[in-house]
Parts: structure tokens; sequence; C-alpha cells
């Protein structure tokens, strides 16, 4: 059977697909592995598409080849938790494309005429921003909105308070900002981080408008964006090192941490930026926090959905 492709967001103003999103993503995750990863012999014969077939990865799975193909069609209707958690084990799938599967085959419709929930941040946690003078720090939300920040972080990223609102969004920044392309030293790894935070996203909600329309302008303005987001990589935002290349002091190497701020939704991060105790980035660090007030402005955004 000819395998399926879809294009990268729907109409304008509609949704993603979630059949669309649940077929391209397990056929991504089949395509990826090879008989020998599974422990299946490989005859050393041509395959007419890369990775595993169909019926290997069903007989993996203990469900029919039948069945796995009406799933992997998109038909993921009344599929059971343990169906796909042996699917799941099957294609060798990481906790966030674990969780990632089970969001695209049971999507959680949001009712008829309820309203988005805002964004903004609690009060309190926009004093904590604030009161964190030597530590970069932001709030990020759904769609990579950046909704909250502190002085060194606009110190240390960017004047966001002179930026129209709609373009404080990570996505926008990386894909569409040269100077983001300057600022990451790895910039590749930060584009790809980005597309794999958004496809979580789009999991959980697949009737998001705004997203669809983010990633359709996206897919229009860049054709990296277009390459990433074919992939179907996922990811969720946890904790890393970063190579950053600013224009006043120069390389900095940077741990950062992300956590979910207690007793609220799980679509907003409080991320945060530090340096080793005595290295030169450190010191920058330090630079920057006496120069930050002269150079940019700490802020929040503006109400948004």
């Amino acid at each position: 059977m000819d395998e399926q492709h879809t294009d990268p967001a729907g109409p304008a103003g509609a949704g993603l697909d979630p059949r669309a999103e649940l077929s391209e993503f397990l056929r991504t995750r089949r395509a990826r592995l090879k008989p020998g990863d599974v422990g299946l012999p490989d005859f050393g014969r041509t395959r007419r598409v890369p990775g595993l077939r169909r019926e290997e990865l069903a007989q993996l799975a203990g469900v029919s080849p039948a069945y796995y193909t009406r799933l992997e069609q998109g038909n993921g209707q009344n599929v059971s938790a343990e169906v796909l958690d042996s699917i799941a084990r099957a294609l060798r799938l990481t906790d966030a494309e674990h969780a990632h599967l089970t969001h695209l085959a049971k999507p959680k419709r949001l009712r008829k005429k309820q309203p988005a929930r805002s964004q903004q941040p609690r009060a309190a946690l926009r004093q904590l921003l604030e009161s964190m003078d030597t530590v970069p720090a932001y709030v990020v939300g759904r769609r990579s909105e950046i909704l909250a920040w502190n002085r060194m972080a606009a110190a240390l990223f960017g004047d966001w308070g002179g930026m129209p609102a709609p373009e404080r969004n990570w996505a926008r920044l990386v894909f569409l900002n040269p100077d983001y392309r300057e600022l990451f030293v790895e910039w590749e790894q930060k584009a790809s981080d980005m597309v794999a935070y958004l496809r979580m996203d789009a999991g959980r909600r697949p009737d998001d408008p705004q997203l669809s329309a983010l990633v359709g302008e996206l897919s229009v303005k860049s054709e990296e964006f277009r390459r990433l987001w074919a992939a179907h990589d996922v990811k969720e935002k946890s904790h890393g090192v970063k190579h950053l290349r600013h224009p006043l002091v120069g390389e900095l190497t940077l741990l950062w941490e992300s956590f979910r701020p207690a007793g609220d939704t799980s679509e907003q991060s409080l991320v945060t930026y530090f340096a080793e105790p005595g290295s030169p980035s450190a010191e920058a660090l330090r630079l920057l926090a006496s120069w930050g007030a002269d150079a940019h402005r700490s802020g929040t955004s503006a109400p948004t959905a």
C-alpha cells in the first residue's frame, strides 16, 4: 500500500488534522527502524520503503497487520491504552513520543464555544522573575509564545519589549529573525528542538487554529522549518546546555532548566539560564547584569489566548 504524505497545515484558520498527524507520526517512526534494530532477520532484499514493513511492526506489537494498517491510516478511534503501549514499545518510542502518540490517537477535543484559557502567567510568577536579578529567566506558553521575562533575559536574548506581541514567539525568532541564527552557536539543534516542542503542542491541541496558522506561516517562509516539521520529531522541554554568541560579551556556555509552575497548566514553563560558578560565562553574565538595565527592558506580553 502506498505511503501517505500530508501538507504541513490545513486551511487557514483550521486546526491540524489529528488523523493525518497520527498517520504521519507512525509512518516516520516505523521508517527509522531496521529489522536488525528489533531482532528481526534481514535477508538483504531491497526494500521498497525505508524501515520496517507494516506487517513486521504489527508482529512485534502483537496486533494484526490489518489493525495496524488502519491505525497508521489515522483510524485511531477506540484504540486501547494497552495496544498503544505495545506499539510504542515496538517502535522504540521515547517517553515524549509515547505521550505524543497517545495525544494523537485519543485527542481531547475542546468543547464548542469553550473560550481558550488565557496564557497570562500568575502575578506571583512575574514577581519571581523580577526577583531573579542575576539569572536570565522567562515564561513560555503554548505555541512557543514568550509570555514574561526578566531584565537579564532581555539582556541575553534581546529587547523583546520592543517587539510587536506576535513576534515574541520562539519559533518565529529562531526561523525568521537572522539575529537569532547568529546568537545560537548550534542553531540547527535549537531549530530542531523548537519544532519538536511545537509538535508536542500540536498533539495536545490539534484543534488550535493559531498553532495551525503559525505552522503554515513558518512552512511558507522557511524551507528548514518545512524539512524539520516533516520529520515528526517530538520533545518535552527539560534541561540542557546552550552555547551562545552574544554581540556584547562574546561566547557563553550556559546551562538551562525548565520548570512547570505548581498548580498551573502544563502549557506554561519557566526557563532559567545559569553558568558554572567562576567560569568565563559567569563573568559574562555578571557584565550583562550591570549593563542590562541600560540596554534592554524586562516585561510581559499583552493578554493573549
